[in-house]
């Protein structure tokens, strides 16, 4: 996952493996093909016309095509495709595209204001000081996101300016059936047969510049846009990835790697589990239901999924062994250097001793952070305590509060009701305060104990206390959350809202609660860079190349198209479209569309099909390194051209986000002959097609 700035240093790597442009070129985000690159925030696109049309996965739009959903006009089920721009579809508030347009180096500047002794309050505070300083400075011109990032462990940081468009529409998803065929049962597996596509567009003001959603806004006219490659890539072809890797641990100790396999995703399996029973419980009772978590149930279903994909992995792999062997090769290099790393020996193994002390509160941390997930604790933190952060100075705010941040937070209020159902919310709320109340004594919060009662609290006694909360509150109404934004921190406390009055009571232990949590991430960060500064040096001292972990910003990783050999048996790197005839037995998951099935069975490919293989490539693997986050990443060729859409990893790669192993980590990408198709022969989409300069 390389940073671009270090592409030059790997250039006669990169043409060796076959890469035909010049590897500066890439190192130019605002040029030719990074600049076609955007982030949505939590998924990669591409823009692919000069009419600001992008192209990114079916899951990553999902959220866009849930918030248009009715069980009456249901576009997960059926699809949606516009005609024209004004047959497009505004995505939820909060659906941005964000076109990166700088990273620079700033360490110097935070490492200049941290000072020797600090305690790591201290600390934390420093560094998140800068940060905002920075940031601010950034963002003054206006129509910018910027955010500082850190990467080593803390050892350099980076500030990504990035342009927001605010504006962003659906324009095109193919009936759910192909954009999620096989569904969780496919999920990571090979064969797949998935058409993990869909397309936006971003919109700007008449002005040219970023504002928010207005019917009279036009279409962004990007500087760049990605060319598309009709006739794909064959077996054995260069093939790239970019875009923004969500996150890697591995340079992670092996003690946290212990505590993932023994006790985090564990735990979560369990706890995702459980609320997906009650979600599908009550959609199978409401129709409604179902739509407004479809979007969660997708998200929970693939993170459950990945959690048993992680844990098979780092079984199998023997990870903590061999982490723990490679730390022992670490502390006898370091022992063979001398006095002068004497002093990174005792850094790390204070590391290990912080590390070891975090497990105290963890049970109760991840408690806290599923009552976060639910909508009415949820709505009262957010505006409580943004009201609280009001009465300070911009700088001074706490990050997620800031001015910047209020229009994300209005965005979440206002699409919760098209998110979920209150009585579904109250019973994953008090299924969580279940699991709070087994908690060991030293884990509880005093004011959320004082309100759920003293002593053993029965689980009838939380249904109760949950039933009275959401009785007594109003915000399960969009219009109430809107009010509660113009109210002060005295209004809140005054109100006789049921919601508001718990945080006002359960705040102060949540404030103590961030404090000793800044105090611990700031002893980290003095303590993760000096690991990592030991490690970096050890690895390059073998020869190894060193990137940093995936941190949500812009990366680049390169391969070729190759299938994939386990237990035996070889798996080759293309599936076709009689592949998918093969698994319909018309039932979901593989309940294909009659109009895919017919234009199949009448080998109606038009100029899709790949000579070599006879027929229209639906998916292909690639020995390529993705994570989370590259979702959507456009898969380009040699050239610079769009062929395909990075959508997900084989069973046996998820590990990878721990342990990288090159002979089993592959990446799917649905193939852009599949989406041309789709789009020519099932869905008629001309007018895209048009657009793209594919017809």
């Amino acid at each position: 996952m390389w940073q671009p700035s270090q592409l030059p240093a790997i250039a006669d790597d990169l043409k060796a493996a076959g890469l035909e442009l010049d590897p500066a070129q890439l190192t130019d985000l605002t040029g030719s093909t990074m600049g076609a690159i955007v982030s949505l925030g939590f998924c990669t696109a591409s823009f692919v016309s000069p009419q600001g049309l992008i192209a990114t996965n079916h899951h990553c739009a999902y959220g866009a095509i849930q918030y248009n959903s009715t069980a009456e006009r249901n576009l997960i089920k059926d699809g949606f495709l516009a005609r024209s721009l004004g047959e497009e579809l505004p995505g939820d508030p909060n659906l941005r595209v964000y076109v990166t347009e700088e990273i620079r180096d700033v360490t110097r500047e935070i490492n200049g204001r941290l000072k020797s002794g600090m305690d790591g309050y201290a600390h934390f505070e420093a560094v998140d000081r800068a940060e905002k300083e920075i940031v601010a400075r950034c963002e003054k011109p206006g129509g910018l996101r910027c955010s500082v990032s850190s990467f080593y462990g803390g050892a350099s940081y980076q500030l990504i300016r990035q342009r927001e468009i605010r504006d962003v529409r659906l324009v095109y998803a193919p009936a759910g059936a192909v954009g999620k065929f096989g569904g969780d049962v496919d999920n990571w597996m090979w064969p797949r047969h998935t058409g993990d596509f869909s397309f936006l567009r971003a919109y700007v003001g008449k002005d040219g510049k970023p504002a928010a959603y207005a019917k009279d806004n036009v279409p962004f006219k990007p500087k760049h846009v990605l060319p598309v490659n009709a006739d794909g890539v064959q077996a054995g072809d260069f093939v790239m990835v970019t875009g923004y890797p969500g996150r890697t641990n591995r340079y992670r100790r092996a003690t946290e790697v212990a505590d993932a396999i023994e006790w985090s995703y564990p735990v979560q399996q369990q706890v995702v589990t459980d609320i997906l029973d009650i979600i599908d419980a009550e959609g199978r009772r409401n129709p409604d239901v179902a739509v407004k978590y479809a979007s969660a149930v997708a998200s929970f279903n693939n993170s459950l999924k990945n959690y048993g994909g992680q844990l098979e992995g780092l079984g199998r792999a023997d990870a903590v062994t061999s982490k723990r062997a490679r730390e022992t090769e670490l502390d006898a290099w370091l022992a063979q250097q001398g006095a002068s790393e004497a002093g990174l020996r005792t850094d790390i193994a204070a590391l290990d001793t912080l590390l070891a002390g975090q497990r105290a509160t963890r049970d109760r941390d991840l408690i806290l952070s599923y009552l976060q997930r639910t909508q009415l604790y949820n709505a009262a933190y957010s505006l409580y305590r943004l009201a609280g952060e009001r009465e300070k100075s911009v700088i001074e705010r706490e990050a997620g509060y800031q001015p910047r941040d209020e229009a994300r937070i209005e965005g979440n209020l206002r699409q919760m009701e098209r998110r979920g159902d209150p009585a579904v919310d109250a019973r994953i709320l008090a299924y969580v305060l279940k699991r709070y109340t087994k908690l060991p004594a030293t884990q509880r919060v005093a004011a959320l104990d004082g309100w759920l009662g003293e002593g053993a609290v029965a689980d009838a006694q939380v249904d109760a206390k949950v039933q009275a909360l959401y009785a007594g509150s109003h915000l399960s109404t969009t219009d109430a959350r809107l009010a509660g934004l113009k109210l002060s921190r005295q209004q809140i406390e005054a109100s006789d809202d049921s919601a508001y009055r718990l945080m006002a009571a359960l705040m102060p232990d949540l404030l103590r609660i961030e404090r000793e949590r800044k105090a611990r991430a700031g002893d980290e960060m003095k303590l993760r860079p000096r690991y990592m500064q030991a490690m970096i040096a050890f690895n390059e001292a073998q020869g190894r190349a060193v990137y940093p972990d995936a941190n949500s910003s812009l990366r680049v990783t390169y391969g070729k198209v190759q299938g994939l050999k386990k237990d035996g048996v070889e798996f080759f790197p293309f599936t076709t479209l009689e592949g998918i005839v093969a698994k319909t037995t018309n039932v979901d998951p593989f309940d294909t569309p009659a109009k895919v099935t017919e234009r199949i069975k009448a080998r109606d490919y038009g100029r899709y099909a790949s000579p070599a293989l006879g027929s229209v490539p639906v998916d292909f693997l690639a020995d390529l390194d993705i994570t989370g986050g590259n979702s959507g990443s456009p898969t380009l060729d040699a050239k610079g051209r769009l062929v395909g859409l990075a959508f997900d990893g084989v069973w046996e790669s998820v590990s990878a986000d721990w342990i990288f192993n090159p002979e089993l980590t592959r990446s799917i990408q649905v193939d852009v002959r599949y989406m041309l198709w789709v789009m020519d022969k099932v869905d008629g989409a001309t007018n895209l097609l048009q657009e793209m300069g594919v017809r």
